[in-house]
């Protein structure tokens, strides 16, 4: 278990950074095949690919990570983080090139619920259909946030911050199991505890309508064996449970925070939403300076971000555990 208020530090800093570089290293093969990420497999940061964008280039899922990090700076306010949403479709706020690209339906359509007045707590979208990995690739800095929290509130927040954008119940236990993991990863335990701690906490939590029909949609990863299904059988569309289960089998097969982040991404498909993912947890347990420095140096607008994590962990509540 962590001892010391730096080694909070050091995997709260490596997740977000970890998230973000998950993320930047998809980009450029974002919707490729698994096929073709097999011929061709991603190894190092690269740029242009599928959006033409340069090495370091991230996508809306960072975007909306530094959004939500920046409004959790003057602490838990809804209206405040869907402000920032706003802003970001509206303006590109916290966009690597001062273009906002490559917007998600259901967070489109949030979002512009947001703009004619529905309120941040309903705005999301509630239908099967609308259960996109768009809240849970954001959903790390809140995780964070209350990850010294009992769990009743640790979910709470959670499911209020996916519901600016989804708010179907799987999506809020996709992002509820994550916000689990990541609180047992930041206190120390070993990926496999973690994550069998999240499965059981998951399933004592979510054991109450609308959430107990939901479960049966996350059988794979509730067995506590998501690791030892073969690689055929991991999605990594933008499902947000395949999303979730991608991003777990890849953290649990590997040892490394750079092995991890490559597993992902040369899965294919949704590269970026399954790096950042993956990259957050990973960046998690295994730190900052784990992260090769390079591709730390290689992300844009670099200086900002590193301001705005800077001031986003010196204002996080206690650091109790």
């Amino acid at each position: 278990m962590l001892k010391t208020t730096q080694e909070i530090r050091q995997r709260i800093l490596g997740g977000l950074w970890g998230a973000l570089i998950g993320d930047a290293l998809g980009v450029p093969v974002e919707f490729t095949s698994r096929h073709e990420r097999k011929r061709y497999p991603v190894s190092d940061m690269t740029g242009y690919g599928t959006f033409n964008l340069p090495p370091g280039s991230f996508s809306d899922d960072s975007s909306l990570l530094l959004c939500t990090v920046e409004a959790l700076i003057d602490g838990f306010n809804l209206n405040h983080m869907s402000g920032l949403f706003i802003r970001w479709l509206k303006e590109a706020r916290w966009t690597p090139h001062g273009e906002t690209f490559d917007v998600g339906r259901t967070t489109y359509h949030a979002i512009m619920r947001l703009i004619n007045n529905i309120e941040p707590g309903l705005a999301g979208l509630d239908k099967e259909k609308d259960n996109g990995n768009g809240s849970l690739m954001r959903i790390l800095p809140v995780s964070i946030y209350c990850f010294n929290q009992p769990v009743e509130k640790m979910m709470e927040y959670t499911h209020m911050a996916s519901s600016i954008t989804h708010r179907h119940p799987r999506s809020l236990v996709a992002c509820g199991f994550y916000s689990l993991i990541v609180s047992s990863l930041i206190r120390g335990l070993t990926p496999y505890e973690a994550y069998k701690d999240a499965v059981d906490k998951t399933i004592n939590y979510y054991n109450k309508e609308p959430f107990r029909s939901e479960l049966i949609h996350f059988d794979r990863i509730l067995s506590g064996n998501i690791s030892e299904l073969p690689e055929d059988d991991i999605e990594s569309d933008g499902y947000v449970v395949h999303t979730l289960e991608a991003s777990l089998w890849c953290f649990l097969n590997t040892q490394s925070y750079k092995d991890a982040v490559l597993k992902a991404v040369n899965l294919g498909y949704d590269t970026d939403t399954t790096g950042c993912v993956t990259g957050g947890l990973t960046g998690v347990h295994y730190g900052i300076d784990a992260i090769p420095r390079e591709w730390i140096n290689k992300i844009a607008r670099k200086e900002d971000i590193e301001g705005l994590f800077a001031e986003y962990v010196a204002k996080l509540p206690a650091f109790e555990v």
